[in-house]
């Protein structure tokens, strides 16, 4: 993701589309026959030389990633202490505002007992079943979230508004099912493949479970701060609302402002605090059970839900609004899979937080029972006086984990977007040397905090951040419904029967839940979509914007051919020099290297055209990163950089510099063995890439911006201008890249749209 369109790395797929219109496409980076093998050296490159131009494509390479381990029953054990205080920090602290957050009018005993019927076959089912036991088994190489499945569907069909077929067929990345042929498809998939309106139907549905997410991180530390502090009222009920709205304010700047130094510093307290907070609620839960309504538990029989809804017909519906959010962070459970394993969140989720919500929403409803006017304060009025002040404390410390588990997450999230090139490129920042997934954008740190800190002084009731909150836990839990239910029939091939039992229960669960918050959009239900609206026509229009480019750069690109001409022509030099030409597609070479070289009149004795190549894999192995081939022109060399979505780029220094020139030496030396070459000649092509090394390396890319001429509709106009607007305020990838600035050399062209 160069921020320009002519010399960086694109998004997934970018150097895909070249290759999918045709099957015989050829592909720019390797180019020999089949016969020869790869090199693999211990330098961390992958070796492969020709001197050929474009051939077609070789065998499938293989790549391996990174699987998580298997654990002993000890360290799975240990894990899932671990997973207390990231995983589970949202949906455990859901107590703190759910009650409070339900427009409750004289609620009876019969009402009480209909709620928590309602809540308990909501955690069993959404939380156990469809999460705990089937999500998390469609994991994308380990890998949870929305984006994980959407990226799975990716790679096993060809749905992708941008083909994964190209990916699939160098890297052979899938482990479960390939393409294939038709006949091993399911009517659904082949529908998907050849409907280009429902691919970007898909699209859309992946783009709005991010946005959603991203939502998610805002209202999060909103309403589980101001909800844990709202416990100073009930022993001191002369405290102003605004004084309690200030303090959580201020407890959500300091929290962002610590984020820079990175969550593995304070996180040997986080689970410590959870698991405090997950054992003292239950305890505090059956002590109100026995002392107000020790039959809390008959109410696990359905038929108390349908007796609420007959009895309360519409508002009971409203209510759905409120109860909803005792699912709250269950999307969590699945989306940080990645940093754990299966089997630790499932024991952590079955053995401690299932049991403790269970418990705990039963002493809440229970003291209710008996006080049916307190559910206001629905968590702390249930407290008992003489540990009132340390569940206080807990609960607060609590708040601030599970607002920290969430902004993690949401850093997690725009970073897979900008990686995809669904989002502007902004500064990541790894925070943890052995941690990849531990990353911090300052930009988009301050930005939650400023919108985190205006929803609690602008929307300071319960109920309105509630509201809220509902439309963002139903929605999200709608998508991922609807995508498992593709991976089912798709990828699974699960029987009809199942899958239909499967997606009637939980879409028709989940969109009486949504319809429910969907009616409260007036009330505060408005702001995650206010939030996800701006989010996604930033991500569209910069998915459009380049996508534009790349249809250019693919409709003008210069072959090899085309280069040994514009090399040949008088007046062109080759001045001394190591050179890095960043490119986007593979099957040619960027525009902007034709521009360059008529105006500049020159190019560098070693030019090594650079492709940052993203496989929808979490990780790539070390020693797959770097592939590197001759091109047949003397000095000119083609270099991929694959990685993952869960990878780190960083090519400063001389480590790089020294495997790319490795690389290039065995590279030259094995290509001795392949054609009939005299020995002196490959020691004076390694003596001439060295001395090229010494004058000087360089990394060129292209700086781009559209031409917008009279032929363009309003659309288009608006579109490419927002582009503009965005391209023109994003940051360059080379910084992210770590490449010097002496080094760094930026060739501007206009494309005409």
């Amino acid at each position: 993701m160069l921020g320009g369109g002519g010399g960086g790395q694109g998004g997934p797929g970018q150097e895909l589309r070249a290759a999918d219109s045709a099957a015989n496409k050829r592909e720019f980076v390797v180019n020999v026959s089949s016969s020869i093998p790869y090199h693999y050296s211990n330098r961390h490159s992958l070796h492969r030389c020709n001197s050929a131009s474009f051939a077609p494509p070789p065998p499938p390479l293989t790549i391996t990633t990174a699987h998580p381990k298997e654990k002993g029953r000890w360290e799975t054990v240990v894990l899932a202490y671990k997973t207390l205080g990231v995983v589970f920090g949202g949906l455990v602290t859901s107590p703190l505002y759910v009650y409070p957050s339900m427009p409750l009018k004289s609620p009876t005993e019969q009402d009480y007992l209909g709620i928590y019927s309602i809540m308990f076959w909501t955690l069993t089912l959404i939380g156990v079943v469809k999460y705990t036991i089937i999500a998390l088994k469609a994991d994308d190489q380990g890998e949870g979230g929305t984006f994980a499945l959407y990226s799975l569907l990716c790679r096993n069909m060809n749905i992708g508004i941008l083909s994964s077929k190209q990916v699939q067929t160098n890297s052979s990345l899938s482990h479960s099912v390939s393409h294939g042929s038709t006949e091993n498809k399911s009517r659904l998939g082949i529908f998907l493949e050849r409907s280009i309106v429902a691919r970007r139907v898909l699209l859309f549905i992946a783009m709005l479970g991010t946005c959603m997410l991203i939502g998610d991180g805002i209202l999060t530390p909103a309403i589980s701060v101001l909800s844990a502090m709202d416990g100073i009222r009930a022993p001191f009920p002369s405290v102003r609302k605004s004084l309690v709205e200030a303090l959580s304010a201020g407890v959500l700047v300091v929290l962002f402002l610590l984020q820079k130094f990175g969550t593995s510093r304070v996180s040997f307290m986080f689970s410590p605090i959870m698991g405090a907070w997950t054992l003292c609620t239950p305890l505090v839960g059956i002590y109100s059970i026995i002392q107000h309504y020790p039959s809390i538990f008959k109410a696990l029989s359905p038929h108390y839900i349908f007796r609420f809804f007959w009895r309360n017909g519409k508002e009971g519906w409203l209510l759905l609004g409120g109860t909803v959010l005792c699912i709250t962070g269950s999307e969590a459970l699945f989306a940080d899979l990645g940093h754990f394993n299966r089997s630790s969140i499932q024991i952590a989720f079955l053995l401690t937080i299932y049991p403790s919500l269970v418990l705990t929403y039963a002493g809440q409803t229970a003291y209710l029972i008996k006080n049916p006017n307190d559910h206001d304060d629905g968590f702390y009025k249930f407290i008992p006086t003489t540990i009132y002040w340390p569940i206080f404390i807990i609960a607060t410390l609590a708040a601030v984990v599970a607002s920290q588990s969430l902004i993690s997450a949401t850093f997690s999230v725009i970073k897979q977007s900008v990686v995809l090139d669904y989002f502007p490129k902004i500064k990541v920042v790894h925070t943890s040397s052995n941690k990849e997934g531990e990353v911090y954008s300052p930009e988009v740190n301050y930005i939650l905090m400023i919108l985190c800190v205006a929803v609690i002084l602008i929307f300071g009731d319960g109920k309105d951040i509630g509201n809220a909150f509902g439309v963002v836990v139903s929605l999200v839990m709608l998508i991922t419904t609807i995508l498992l239910t593709l991976v089912m029939i798709m990828i699974w091939r699960t029987p009809p029967w199942l899958v239909a039992i499967y997606f009637f229960i939980f879409f028709t669960m989940e969109g009486v839940y949504a319809s429910a918050v969907l009616s409260k959009i007036p009330e505060g239900g408005w702001i995650p979509f206010a939030i996800s609206s701006i989010l996604a026509f930033i991500m569209f229009g910069w998915f459009y914007g380049r996508q534009k480019k790349i249809e250019y750069e693919l409709t003008h690109k210069i072959d090899l051919g085309r280069l040994g001409i514009l090399l040949s022509e008088p007046g062109i030099q080759r001045v001394p020099g190591f050179c890095f030409f960043y490119t986007n597609i593979q099957d040619g070479l960027t525009p902007i290297l034709g521009h360059y070289i008529k105006n500049m009149k020159s190019l560098h004795t070693v030019t090594i055209f650079t492709t940052l190549r993203y496989l929808l894999v979490p990780k790539v192995a070390a020693h797959e990163r770097i592939v590197l081939n001759k091109l047949g022109l003397e000095g000119v060399y083609g270099c991929v950089i694959q990685y993952g979505y869960a990878d780190s780029l960083n090519l400063e220094g001389d480590d790089f510099l020294s495997q790319v020139t490795d690389s290039l030496q065995l590279c030259i030396q094995n290509c001795s063995g392949c054609v009939t070459s005299d020995h002196e000649e490959v020691q004076k092509e390694i003596s001439a890439f060295e001395e090229a090394k010494l004058a000087g390396v360089v990394h060129i890319r292209g700086k781009t911006r559209f031409h917008i001429g009279n032929n363009c509709g309003w659309f288009e106009r608006s579109m490419l201008a927002f582009y503009e607007l965005l391209h023109s305020n994003c940051r360059s990838a080379l910084p992210a890249l770590g490449v010097p600035l002496p080094q760094r050399i930026e060739v501007g062209m206009l494309y005409e749209a």
